[in-house]
């Protein structure tokens, strides 16, 4: 008889593993303690092989027991999720998506997020071939109100907060397209916060016009926002569609759940 490789776990540890990510995922499913009862008719493990699962997890902290006979998921799994948060990156979560868009339609991606009054650009991915005069550069800023993601965040923002920052800043324009008045930048906003999405028409940049989607993280707030930059004769409006796949490949990659709803109605 073959000696078994020793390297090669045996199918009981594999059972065993099975067994404890179902009870994992079934404590997973309710915010209270469940009775060990319920954990056994809803898992179909017999009590007392639940029982002892459940007991080997409670010894590493990834379960508790709040009281004799029921059980919840325990600290230890939150701080492991925290650690996996922590590594998180925008910028790496949306490289290889940005590039896969960016492929589909041969345009610049930009990937930004928020410094005070201005975003900033992080991210892009683009080619030579792409035709545009200007790409924006990695590291380089913009006003908020100029651009399709500088709106996205700025319609996340109460109105109160939207008034402070035209205040601030005096909504400067850079061409004869920027909107440099309050009333028609809440205009504005509010159209991004219905269709989940924002534009730049020209505003920043003459020739050029962007379209921009919001990406959520874990908690549902907006962290970043991807666009697309165009000629602007050449922007397609049949690359929203996959604009806002896109964004929400980034965002379900930082953990944000299909079906939470983000501020404001920002959804994709």
């Amino acid at each position: 008889m073959r000696k078994s490789d020793p390297d090669i776990p045996a199918q009981p540890s594999v059972q065993v593993l099975e067994r404890m990510f179902t009870l994992i995922d079934v404590l997973a499913s309710r915010e209270e303690a469940i009775s060990l009862k319920e954990i056994s008719e809803r898992t179909g493990l017999h009590p007392s092989t639940a029982h002892r699962i459940l007991n080997d997890l409670a010894i590493g902290r990834f379960v508790d027991r709040p009281e004799s006979g029921s059980y919840r998921l325990g600290m230890r799994l939150l701080e492991l999720g925290n650690l996996v948060k922590a590594r998180l990156s925008v910028r790496d979560a949306a490289l290889t998506p940005m590039r896969n868009l960016h492929k589909q339609i041969q345009q610049p991606v930009n990937l930004s997020v928020r410094q005070g009054d201005e975003i900033v650009y992080v991210e892009r991915a683009y080619s030579e071939r792409s035709g545009m005069q200007v790409v924006r550069a990695i590291g380089g800023r913009a006003p908020l109100h100029l651009t399709s993601t500088g709106k996205l965040f700025l319609a996340v923002e109460d109105p109160q907060r939207v008034r402070a920052y035209a205040t601030r800043t005096g909504l400067p324009g850079h061409t004869h397209n920027s909107i440099t008045q309050l009333p028609v930048l809440e205009r504005e906003l509010a159209k991004a916060r219905q269709y989940g999405m924002a534009r730049d028409n020209e505003e920043l940049e003459l020739g050029v016009r962007c379209m921009a989607a919001g990406v959520f993280d874990d908690q549902g707030k907006l962290v970043a926002g991807l666009s697309i930059s165009a000629p602007a004769d050449r922007l397609d409006e049949g690359w929203l569609p996959k604009l806002q796949a896109t964004a929400r490949e980034i965002s379900t990659a930082l953990g944000y759940q299909e079906g939470s709803t983000p501020p404001m109605g920002l959804g994709n």
